[in-house]
């Protein structure tokens, strides 16, 4: 999880930094953190939509222009041929529906996250394709 925290930390979000990573045989492969898409402006250059609408967390995730952190870890895996299957995603956030529906797509077939995130849809979708989804609890040095 710390190294998460630090993906984490290279966000371009201005609402929530989340870092990803995919290991797979104790082996770190892919990592991505939440922001505009690759050579495009970052939110804190144009504004963040959602911000400027008042959209609730877990909500309406179309209106932001970033890519989820989860996103962009199987992105990385595909851009550079990196098999994913069967691997393990580390989060700091509990991944949202959309991420949900890739993770299951791509094979991913655990999650551990640290932090609780609104979307019962994601849950649901999770436990219906048999993924084993963890709360890491206390700090990452536990």
């Amino acid at each position: 999880m710390d190294i998460c925290a630090v993906v984490a930390s290279r966000s371009t979000c201005m609402r929530r930094q989340v870092g990803a990573i995919v290991v797979k045989e104790k082996r770190l492969l892919t990592s991505g953190y939440n922001g505009a898409p690759q050579g495009l402006p970052h939110c804190a250059e144009v504004g963040c939509l959602r911000s400027i609408r008042g959209v609730p967390s877990g909500e309406r995730h179309e209106l932001c222009r970033g890519t989820h952190a989860e996103q962009n870890a199987i992105a990385q895996a595909a851009l550079y041929g990196v098999a994913i299957e069967g691997a393990t995603l580390y989060c700091t956030h509990q991944p949202c529906s959309g991420c949900s529906k890739l993770i299951i797509n791509a094979g991913i077939r655990r999650i551990v996250y640290q932090q609780p995130y609104p979307d019962d849809l994601a849950v649901e979708l999770l436990a219906g394709a048999g993924i084993e989804c963890l709360c890491f609890e206390g700090t990452a040095e536990n």
